[in-house]
């Protein structure tokens, strides 16, 4: 229930300070460009765009696909009978069942007695309610107290709802040892949100890799259970920390894919400067240009100063150097400086700079 809470309470910078910290190479991928290596890693002159066909068997070059069964021919035809519903025998929560309608009234009528008598389910469901204003006016401060009596019985969601209560002390004392016990409990019990947070916890509290090999399982369940801070916190751990087994790092570019699917920015940007430098796996090109330009066009400000090197370098697009200035210029306002993109940038015609900054001030991000 509430699966999509939010959990980003600490920030994943905690993360990367840690790597940082601990002098780990894979960072160097996404530091400063250089005239020599554009994307802080140097490009192979052979490098190609990978490219995966398709090739038939001498037996498969026959083969066609099925026509399928003429929908005439199955007109009135008895189709054949569905298997037995397995009989639900556990208890029905009604309340719950309101909630998912959209009939918040009848939730907040069937829920509220089962809170009153302490069921931590459904003072979670009330607390949810009140603080979103679901059914009934919005009352942070007495959501505030059911989400604490849900939390003290041991509901998940409750304990990592009541932990960044706790932490943010606005409608109760904050407690610093408190939430993180909440926190802890939340995310040994299964909490995808608590098992990241609580990681960041465990990075905070203790630098570098010690910090980060206490938080990967709990980074590792909540990445599994679909949170993309998680997922790409796994992939920088999994593709920087020595210690990591080899089976895991061979995945680093896996979780990392999972996250830029996700949406995450940052993971993005990472994704397109792997696959360009064949980090992690075989070099791409062009699917290393599409990820930058992708994250570009929505205003990320390393991914356009990386696509202004791709455009000039012709790594998996065309060279244009209008297109190139356009990014430099943009990722330059943003105050993203790179010596090498200003020679070039100077380097090119009056025009062309001019056509360069047009474009820039017709920009807006997706």
């Amino acid at each position: 229930m509430f699966t999509r809470a939010a959990h980003l309470c600490l920030s994943v910078s905690l993360l990367a300070l840690s790597l940082s910290a601990a002098a780990f190479p894979a960072f160097a991928q996404s530091g400063p460009a250089t005239e020599k290596n554009p994307l802080a890693r140097q490009l192979e002159d052979e490098a190609q765009p990978t490219r995966q066909g398709r090739v038939l068997s001498e037996e498969q070059k026959d083969l066609q696909p099925s026509q399928g069964v003429n929908v005439y021919q199955r007109m009135g035809a008895e189709l054949p009978a569905l298997p037995p519903e397995k009989e639900f025998t556990g208890k029905v929560d009604e309340a719950y069942g309101h909630y998912q309608r959209g009939e918040y009234v009848q939730a907040l009528d069937k829920a509220l007695t089962r809170a009153q008598n302490g069921d931590a389910t459904a003072q979670t469901l009330v607390a949810e309610m009140m603080s979103r204003g679901l059914g009934i006016a919005r009352d942070e401060k007495t959501a505030a107290f059911w989400y604490q009596q849900a939390a003290e019985g041991s509901d998940p969601v409750a304990m990592f709802k009541f932990a960044l209560i706790l932490m943010e002390g606005k409608f109760v004392t904050r407690d610093k040892a408190k939430a993180d016990d909440f926190m802890r409990r939340a995310a040994e019990a299964g909490n995808a949100s608590a098992q990241f947070n609580w990681g960041q916890i465990l990075v905070s509290e203790n630098p570098g890799a010690k910090g980060l090999m206490l938080a990967l399982p709990f980074y590792e369940k909540s990445a599994e259970q679909g949170i993309a801070d998680a997922q790409y916190a796994v992939s920088q751990i999994y593709w920087s920390v020595k210690d990591v087994p080899a089976e895991k790092k061979a995945k680093a570019r896996d979780w990392l894919m999972r996250a830029a699917k996700a949406g995450y920015d940052t993971a993005q940007v990472d994704l397109g400067i792997w696959l360009v430098n064949g980090s992690g796996g075989e070099r791409n090109l062009d699917e290393g240009f599409r990820w930058l330009y992708g994250a570009a066009q929505r205003g990320n400000v390393v991914a356009q100063n990386k696509v202004a090197h791709l455009y000039i370098q012709a790594l998996g697009t065309r060279p244009d150097p209008v297109e190139a200035a356009k990014w430099y210029v943009l990722s330059r306002r943003a105050g993203l400086k790179d010596p090498s993109l200003e020679d070039f940038y100077l380097g090119i015609t009056d025009e062309q700079q001019k056509k360069a900054i047009e474009a820039a001030n017709r920009f807006r991000p997706m």
